[in-house]
């Protein structure tokens, strides 16, 4: 199954067989668990079925259940269809509705608790404030009603209370998002807790940090597309959704570039989900100008200024992947004198403030080098670069994993680091 979602073009069916898959191979559900509905133009609902294998679900295995209460489908509509069926009701906003036990999200529900969305910078405007529902019989009226009433007080996300989360959007897209991001915000407080004390964002620093977004560049007059422009295309495209394949990226954050010619360069749009975005979306930046029509990154400035200083640079990846934002929302150093690889590829990695990247567009193209490709930004996002795009993607697994190494360590002892004389060794034997 292809993994492009268009709403406009897909069969309710399809759409929820492909996130299914989505979900499972992301494990953020089980075979048993968790089940997603769309309510049609028509008012019909479809959804999920009952005790069918989440890991090898097809299209036509979803059940249609129709305005009228008829049932169609090979199988038996979820045992969950009553509080899908209830949001529908009172929200007639909400057109998708994603239901799944997360382990991170299980977490904050089995200690009754909501994750504060705050501690990343966009996921107030992706998810929202988060609602809290409780306990009741899984699959009865009863928990139908409870959810519900909390969607009535406006949340498109919701905590049940010893159960999961249940995420509800305009479409499956846009549903599929906010779940995304809700689980995202759930594991970078865990993660960020086993290193340390997570610092979170103030309503105003989000609004300040949105109100400090530089202007679009201008349209450039005339646009061509010859045959090294589409190879450039493809390249950040395949490493788009390798990136959200493998949790290094969601949904909602996620910016590549890779240099053209010169310091013209091509990078990922702002405005479209990373797990959805298509070759034709991504956008040229030629002499400064944008591709007509199109919408670049917010960062399209930092790039053009890092091409600008480091010649030796040809690919950008900024993201959010899940161990490394402990370290970016604790400020807690993120040493990377772990194993020899990790050392000799990234070096010192530095931490800047949250909004450095908008409020001083020198401030980062001064700190990366070859040498030191990696800068985090507090409470946003990692940046890497790289010669080539594969090399930027490769920097960027290997700081994960050394972060990821570091965060499971946390529960068994303190990190002994490389030493200075075993570094200097490196760098004799390794570093030009």
């Amino acid at each position: 199954m292809t993994d492009i979602l268009n709403t406009q073009l897909m069969h309710p069916r399809d759409q929820i067989a492909l996130v299914m898959t989505r979900i499972y191979r992301r494990g953020l559900t089980t075979t048993s668990g968790g089940n997603i509905s769309v309510m049609d133009e028509n008012g019909d609902i479809w959804i999920s079925p009952s005790a069918v294998d989440k890991g090898r679900l097809q299209p036509s295995d979803i059940v249609c259940v129709r305005k009228d209460g008829t049932i169609e489908g090979l199988h038996k509509p979820s045992s969950e269809f009553p509080f899908h069926k209830a949001i529908y009701e009172i929200r007639p906003d909400i057109k998708a509705i994603i239901h799944a036990h997360p382990p991170a999200l299980v977490s904050f529900s089995i200690v009754r608790a909501i994750p504060d969305t705050n501690i990343i910078s966009q996921a107030q405007h992706v998810v929202g404030h988060v609602g809290y529902a409780e306990y009741e019989l899984p699959g009865s009226e009863a928990l139908g009603a409870k959810i519900a009433k909390e969607f009535t007080k406006g949340y498109r996300a919701v905590i049940m209370e010893n159960h999961g989360t249940v995420v509800g959007g305009s479409n499956l897209v846009d549903t599929f998002e906010r779940f995304e991001t809700l689980e995202f915000c759930a594991r970078t407080i865990l993660y960020g807790k086993a290193v340390g004390s997570p610092s979170y964002l103030t309503d105003e620093q989000i609004q300040a940090f949105e109100d400090q977004v530089p202007a679009p560049l201008p349209e450039m007059e005339k646009v061509e597309y010859p045959s090294d422009e589409r190879e450039k295309r493809l390249e950040i495209y395949n490493i788009v959704k390798r990136a959200c394949t493998q949790g290094l990226m969601i949904s909602s954050y996620g910016t590549i570039s890779t240099r053209w010619r010169g310091n013209d360069f091509l990078i990922t749009p702002t405005g479209i989900p990373r797990w959805d975005m298509q070759v034709e979306d991504i956008v040229q930046i030629r002499d400064g100008k944008r591709e007509p029509g199109k919408n670049p990154s917010r960062t399209t400035y930092l790039h053009q200024e890092i091409y600008k200083k480091h010649p030796e640079i040809n690919s950008i990846i900024l993201t959010q992947s899940p161990y490394l934002m402990a370290f970016a929302v604790t400020g807690t150093n993120f040493n990377v004198r772990t194993i020899p690889e990790s050392w000799i590829f990234l070096q010192d990695v530095s931490s800047v403030d949250f909004g450095s990247h908008f409020q001083d567009q020198t401030t980062i193209p001064d700190l990366v080098a070859k040498n030191n490709p990696a800068v985090i930004i507090k409470n946003d996002c990692v940046l890497v670069t790289g010669n080539s795009l594969l090399q930027t993607f490769d920097y960027l697994e290997v700081a994960e994993f050394s972060a990821k190494s570091l965060v499971l360590c946390a529960s068994i002892g303190n990190l002994v680091p490389i030493s200075n004389e075993q570094v200097e060794e490196l760098r004799a034997a390794f570093i030009k």
